[in-house]
This record gives structure tokens, C-alpha cells and sequence, in this order.
């Protein structure tokens, strides 16, 4: 009797970890619901942006991160090698969107171990047409948007085929034709904003 009890009690456990895991894999495989009041950029758009993030005559890459986002703490290596492949040809910054107050611009520069600009600015967001993290938008070098969208399918940025950020930043830079994206790349997955929710 005890071994029954002990295998079905191992069982049980078994199946609310693994439906929790999945549970939390499905519900960050699904997008992040639209806002009610929702004003999207469309690629060609002017993009007003702030006096720190004007350009210097080179393409802007902003990098939308949450710390609170299980997505873009997942997608911080990716992140680092756009910035570390590209810095020369574009552009970098970072706009924090969460609601703590406690981090600082060494805080998240710490945690990408890159010295780029750090802004704690969610109308940036709002301009752009960003409402979840993480999210990546192109600003070409007159002001325009370029791209607005997700950095890869996968959620851990490793499918090399659907390296959307690297796609658009590539074709930009190449003068090559815009590129054409699936809805992985242009419809918004990962944590809601202003607050991580999903």
C-alpha cells in the first residue's frame, strides 16, 4: 500500500510541474493583447523622439526592456551581440519600462554590461507603438520608423532563421528592399505593459 501511495504521489508531482512548465511556455507563446486605446507607428512614420535619443546621423536601434520580464531577461545575450556586431553602423539605446523606481541607469547597464543609453521614459514607447517587452524598433537615420517588432520567434532568441531585429537591421543598413515578415515578427509577444502581465 505505502509503494502505491508513494508512486502516485510521485506521479501527481510529476504532473503539476510539467503543467506548470508548459503552462508558462504556452501563455508567453500567445501575443500580447492589443490595448483598447492603441495608436500603432506604421514603418515610414516620423518618429518625435526625445533630445537624448536624437540621432547623430546614423540609424537608431532602441532595445524596450522590463526587468521584471521573464522575455527580456531571456533575450539580454541577443541583445548584447546586436550591440556589440553593430555599434559602429547604428546607433544603441535602451528604454526601461517598469514602474520600479529603483533601478538606476548603471543598473541596467550593469546587467547588460553595455554602456549605451538608458532612458526610464514609457511615452518613448507610446510613439513608437511598443506595448510589450521585449520589442525592438529601427528609426532610420531621417527620423523614420523602420521596423517595430519581435527579435526572433523563439522566445530564447536562438532560431537563426527568424532573426527578425538582425533581418531589418541588415536590410537597412544594405539598402537592400524592406523586408517581409511573418506575424512573429510584427504582432507583440512577451509581457505586457506598463507592468509585467501575461
Amino acid at each position: 500500500m505505502k509503494k502505491w501511495l508513494v508512486i502516485i504521489w510521485v506521479s501527481s508531482l510529476f504532473v503539476i510541474i510539467a503543467w506548470i512548465f508548459w503552462h508558462n511556455e504556452w501563455k508567453y507563446s500567445l501575443p500580447t493583447p492589443v490595448p483598447p486605446i492603441y495608436h500603432p507607428a506604421q514603418p515610414g512614420d516620423k518618429v518625435a523622439l526625445k533630445e537624448k535619443l536624437q540621432s547623430s546621423g546614423k540609424p537608431l536601434f532602441i532595445h524596450f526592456f522590463n526587468p521584471a520580464c521573464p522575455c527580456s531577461r531571456f533575450n539580454i545575450p541577443h541583445v548584447k551581440s546586436l550591440v556589440k556586431k553593430y555599434r559602429n553602423q547604428m546607433t544603441f539605446a535602451i528604454v526601461v519600462m517598469s514602474r520600479d523606481k529603483n533601478y538606476t541607469e548603471m543598473d541596467i547597464q550593469d546587467k547588460f554590461d553595455l554602456t549605451v543609453p538608458v532612458l526610464f521614459d514609457s511615452s518613448i514607447a507610446q510613439v513608437c507603438g511598443v506595448y510589450s517587452t521585449p520589442q525592438a524598433v529601427i528609426i532610420d537615420a531621417d527620423g523614420k520608423l523602420y521596423y517595430r517588432g519581435n527579435y526572433n520567434k523563439s522566445r530564447y532568441c536562438t532560431d537563426k532563421n527568424s532573426n527578425y531585429a538582425q533581418m531589418a537591421i541588415d536590410s537597412l543598413l544594405h539598402k537592400t528592399h524592406n523586408p517581409v515578415f511573418s506575424q512573429y515578427a510584427l504582432k507583440a509577444y512577451g509581457c505586457q505593459l506598463p507592468v509585467c502581465i501575461k
